[in-house]
């Protein structure tokens, strides 16, 4: 288990106006009893908030109020209650909310000057819409290779081809097993297979945006593919759409299967499992790249105390010991570099945080909304032996229609 380590929230800076500071329309912020924040957080994360709260009401003089919300609801409440002025200053939540929050008007941007070097690179990419940052990031997020190390020792395999032997020695019912949702389909937890191809579900731009243009079409697209149909019911067998996400965990709890891809909460589903974590080998050449997801802190664009907010989020927020109790208060990967690599001393969290590093942000733009019913459709279909070609282009051309329209 992971060792609780106190902790005392240090503020970094005492003066309030920050230079540079993104918020704008607001008056500066004053460091008496009548400025205050509400800032929306749900059960796991108020008590971690509550002492970086603590510190800065102390320090500034301002009023800091906590608004306890069910992280379902934080997103829909947020874009409805903003506009009216009834919304907070500052929500928690996760970076794929970005694309409907930005389009909707109500989040406003934040500058975390050099402290942005602190955290993870894919995190602060992941909070990037259009060139600008919106959110201080916290947590990361993703799926990975877990083995089981007395079935095929604990050394990653490099690519699927070595995994899939190794597996087929360890003489098990299958030699690998994934969640396909069963026949639903399921993209994100294929995800690093299908870039490892060179086809990622849009295309990036220099500043690591995600543009609405498909990026898997074409050559990478159909090589995809091609793998899928040749390793479902129509060849191998090792991917299979009568797998869902209970199955899956089942065949590899039981020894059935010595390699899976699952995220980090499918990890106390295997108890009696001696486990190794590892990046996700490549099944096309390329690195295999899964989703990265990310939660962090957004600041409305009508808080009426936006550079107190500013300060809030850069230097209560931003510092190792904050940091430090939001990973307590819920255990997923830091984007806090330092903190990240502390506690990759555990080396299931170190598996994560390597697939992590490889991974790339869960496409944040409201397209991909679009996305999914599509691609894990097509994904199904040729895993059960569709023509995989002809299957995936339709996809694409179905895809290309709804994004225009």
């Amino acid at each position: 288990m992971r060792k609780i380590i106190g902790i005392g929230v240090a503020a970094a800076a005492s003066a309030l106006l920050l230079a540079g500071c993104s918020g704008g329309g607001s008056a500066e912020p004053t460091a008496d009893s009548s400025a205050e924040l509400v800032i929306w957080t749900d059960q796991e994360r108020e008590a971690a908030i509550t002492a970086a709260a603590k510190a800065f009401e102390e320090e500034t003089g301002a009023k800091v109020t906590l608004v306890q919300k069910n992280f379902e609801d934080l997103r829909n409440d947020f874009i409805s209650q903003v506009p009216t002025g009834e919304g907070p200053d500052i929500t928690v939540g996760s970076h794929d909310w970005l694309g409907a929050l930005v389009a909707a008007g109500v989040v406003d941007t934040i500058d975390l000057g050099e402290k942005a070097s602190e955290f993870e690179p894919v995190a602060i990419e992941a909070m990037t819409y259009d060139g600008q940052l919106y959110a201080l990031p916290y947590s990361l997020e993703t799926v990975a290779l877990v083995q089981n190390v007395d079935l095929v020792g604990a050394d990653a395999p490099a690519t699927w081809d070595e995994m899939i032997q190794k597996g087929l020695a360890a003489g098990t019912e299958r030699p690998f097993v994934i969640n396909t949702a069963g026949e639903t389909g399921d993209g994100y937890t294929m995800y690093g297979f299908q870039t490892s191809f060179g086809a990622p579900v849009f295309v990036q731009d220099s500043s690591g945006s995600y543009t609405n243009e498909l990026g898997m079409g074409g050559a990478a697209g159909e090589a995809f593919a091609q793998w899928l149909h040749a390793n479902g019911s129509a060849g191998t067998g090792y991917l299979s759409t009568t797998i869902d996400y209970d199955i899956n965990n089942e065949l590899f709890a039981s020894g059935k299967a010595p390699y899976t891809v699952q995220g980090p909460w499918a990890i106390s589903s295997f108890p009696d499992v001696n486990v190794a974590v590892n990046p996700i080998p490549s099944a096309g050449g390329q690195p295999a790249a899964p989703f990265v997801g990310v939660q962090g802190f957004y600041l409305s664009s009508q808080s009426k105390n936006a550079l107190l907010a500013q300060e809030f989020l850069v230097n209560y927020l931003g510092t190792e010991d904050a940091q430090r109790a939001l990973y307590e208060a819920d255990p997923r990967i830091p984007a806090w570099s330092s903190l990240a690599e502390e506690v990759a001393s555990d080396p299931i969290i170190a598996g994560f945080l390597a697939s992590s590093q490889n991974g790339v942000p869960m496409p944040s733009i409201p397209e991909m909304g679009s996305v999914w019913d599509f691609w894990n459709a097509a994904e199904s279909q040729i895993i059960s032996g569709a023509d995989p070609s002809g299957t995936w282009n339709k996809m694409i051309t179905d895809l290309q229609g709804t994004l225009a329209g």
